[in-house]
């Protein structure tokens, strides 16, 4: 789904603009006229700079038994029933004023149902020639009319959501709706997310208490940190709120280290595994020879074909040269040094040292009797990570065949 073209003046300062005119403003109006006005005496509930939770509802509520007939057994009715009573508005008792004045007819009993902190702010109201009034201040007026209509029929419309989806989130969370904070959530991950204003939404989530979209807006900013921290929305944030940019900067060192360490081990296990496939040629040289390599006792053919074990061939250079090397001792030449590493570690992991072809074999297991305690936990460690490496590429190779 394509972003829609947003105004970045507009969502960086989103949260501010439903935080400080967001207002409920309850009305008493005639019946009889569709003009309204703001009364100062008329109590006003405000919406502070950080959204609260929904407030509790300290009224007296009507429950499903004490709501009429018709709406306790409104699961049976049909969804198009409910939508065109919401846009014929035929009986309505309630008038919601919307930003710009204009009035949406609406149901007292059936708001009430809906969403309780709405029932509880009309049941303050008074009611004045059969008509209760109540103004939703700060949102446009297509935002508080797709709200009103999916209060009644859980009926949206997907280009009002792609247009209010952050008012609706706003509304929903204010009047406690949660199936409409659900879709507005659902509709933000869907693709409406961009570099540019998912600071804005990040906040916003946070504020209205959305924690799947917080963590969906985590992991943008941490995947995409550099181009994030540039735009005009993390200017903001970092002016408004430091604490939050305080807290992303340590989301994203987190999962740098956290990516250092997993390439760590990656090439650890890299390392593991070519020593296992060390140990797997050298027994396969010192058994059965390889073209122009192997024990006195066989013939060698060196126009046989390619040897199957990958480390065969540069542990074959690696055996020459010990068996030519004049200086021949640990620690006089690298490569000997790394071939008397090789013998070791075999004879660590050899389990059958009696009739073991590999040289030295025997000689390696008579030397750890006598290692010091710090050199028989390197070995052991050592051992149990070539051996894992070992069970895993087993592992891999017996489920590649099953298939």
């Amino acid at each position: 789904m394509a972003s829609p073209d947003l105004h970045t003046s507009w969502l960086s300062a989103a949260v501010e603009s439903f935080g400080g005119s967001f207002n409920i403003r309850i009305e008493e109006g005639a019946a009889d006229s569709i003009e309204f006005f703001e009364d100062p005496m008329s109590p006003v509930c405000n919406l502070p700079t950080n959204i609260p939770k929904p407030p509790l509802v300290t009224g007296k509520i009507q429950s499903r038994a004490t709501v009429p007939r018709q709406l306790a057994n409104s699961d049976c009715v049909p969804k198009d029933t409910w939508d065109r009573l919401f846009k014929e508005g035929f009986g309505a008792d309630v008038h919601v004023i919307a930003e710009n004045g204009s009035v949406i007819p609406a149901h007292y009993a059936l708001l009430t149902v809906a969403s309780p902190v709405l029932g509880n702010l009309l049941q303050q109201s008074k009611v004045r020639n059969g008509i209760r009034c109540i103004k939703i201040a700060g949102v446009p007026h297509g935002a508080v009319y797709g709200f009103i209509r999916f209060l009644y029929s859980a009926c949206y419309d997907e280009g009002d959501v792609k247009e209010f989806a952050l008012h609706l989130l706003v509304l929903s969370h204010f009047y406690s709706v949660p199936s409409l904070k659900r879709v507005c959530i659902n509709h933000l991950e869907q693709g409406w997310l961009t570099l540019d204003n998912v600071i804005d939404v990040l906040r916003l989530a946070r504020d209205c208490d959305a924690p799947r979209l917080t963590l969906f807006c985590i992991r943008m900013v941490v995947g995409n940190f550099k181009s994030i921290s540039s735009t005009e929305g993390w200017k903001v944030m970092r002016r408004a709120n430091p604490a939050l940019e305080q807290e992303l900067l340590e989301f994203v060192v987190e999962a740098d280290t956290r990516k250092q360490d997993r390439l760590k081990k990656i090439e650890e296990k890299k390392v593991y595994l070519q020593l296992h496939e060390a140990m797997e040629a050298l027994v396969h040289i010192c058994r059965d020879g390889c073209r122009t390599i192997g024990p006195r006792d066989k013939v060698l053919k060196a126009c046989q074909e390619a040897c199957s074990f990958p480390a065969c061939k540069g542990l074959e250079s690696l055996v020459r040269h010990f068996s030519s090397c004049k200086i021949k001792v640990p620690g006089g030449c690298v490569r000997c040094k790394r071939m008397w590493q090789i013998f070791e570690l075999h004879s660590c992991i050899c389990e059958e040292p009696d009739s073991c072809k590999v040289p030295l074999c025997s000689h390696f297991k008579e030397k750890m009797l006598q290692q010091t305690k710090k050199d028989e936990v390197k070995w052991k460690v050592l051992v149990s990570k070539v051996r894992a490496a070992r069970n895993a590429v087993s592992l891999f190779s017996s489920r590649r065949s099953s298939f």
